[in-house]
């Protein structure tokens, strides 16, 4: 008798083991989920982008100071030592482009189907 109520039990704990662990991963692959999961990978892979840029642009400023102590250079007093990134750029084509409107003529030819007859 206390045999078949331990498996019962053990059924029971682990159908709702199972059962939790698959409406986990369901709500997991959601559309909104997946998208949230997404964004988020996207926005961490954008900090590490920055941050690694920073990393670049300060060792660019530490190696031009040691090329320039090494050659006897002297950085000017009013250039800051660590720099932001610089700002967007928009695309040159779009600023150079004249604002000129170009004018298509076009010949109509107007077919009577009355006149073959």
């Amino acid at each position: 008798m206390f045999r078949r109520t331990f498996w019962f039990t053990a059924g029971a704990a682990a159908g709702v083991w199972a059962t939790t662990k698959v409406n986990r991963k369901l709500k997991q692959l959601t559309p909104e989920s997946l998208a949230a999961q997404a964004a988020n990978k996207a926005i961490e892979t954008g900090h590490r982008l920055k941050d690694f840029a920073l990393d670049v642009r300060a060792g660019m400023v530490q190696r031009e100071a040691e090329l320039g102590e090494a050659l006897g250079l002297e950085a000017s007093a009013d250039a800051p030592a660590e720099r932001e990134l610089p700002g967007p750029r928009r695309g040159a084509a779009l600023d150079a482009a004249p604002n000129t409107t170009t004018t298509y003529s076009y010949r109509t030819i107007s077919y009577n189907r009355n006149e073959d007859h």
